[in-house]
């Protein structure tokens, strides 16, 4: 019998921008959507460029995989959308700087634009702690 779909919500994350859930966990699998740089308490981009922009979605992923009993430590792949490779090696500095130890696979692809005008966008798949 196949794993019972449970949703992962947190206030201490930006809630949804449309109709989607922030996490989907699966058997020991935990999806998130896609998180740009929004401030949870505002709803607002965070103010700055693409490191601040950086830190907040890690800040943002690390709450939502909590909720859902899991951490950055346990992502096994990112996906991440920039609308300028250019910023590829200062978004390097702020997303080594959560993964010091063995990071996760990822791919990296430039988009056209963002939803609310973000410079970048990650969503994660990780293994929920035992």
């Amino acid at each position: 019998m196949p794993s019972k779909r449970e949703i992962i919500a947190t206030p201490h994350a930006p809630a949804a921008i449309g109709p989607y859930s922030q996490a989907v966990q699966i058997g020991d699998l935990i999806y998130t959507a896609g998180q740009i740089p929004l401030v949870p308490e505002t709803g607002k981009l965070v103010e700055g460029g693409i490191e601040e922009q950086t830190q907040q979605v890690l800040q943002n992923l690390s709450r939502i995989l909590e909720a859902g009993g899991s951490s950055l430590a346990h992502i096994i792949k990112t996906t991440i959308f920039v609308t300028d490779l250019a910023d590829f090696a200062a978004l390097n500095k702020v997303y080594g700087s959560f993964f010091a130890g063995d990071p996760p696979a990822r791919s990296t692809v430039q988009v056209a634009a963002l939803p609310l005008g973000a410079k970048v966008e990650i969503e994660a798949i990780a293994i929920r702690a035992s």
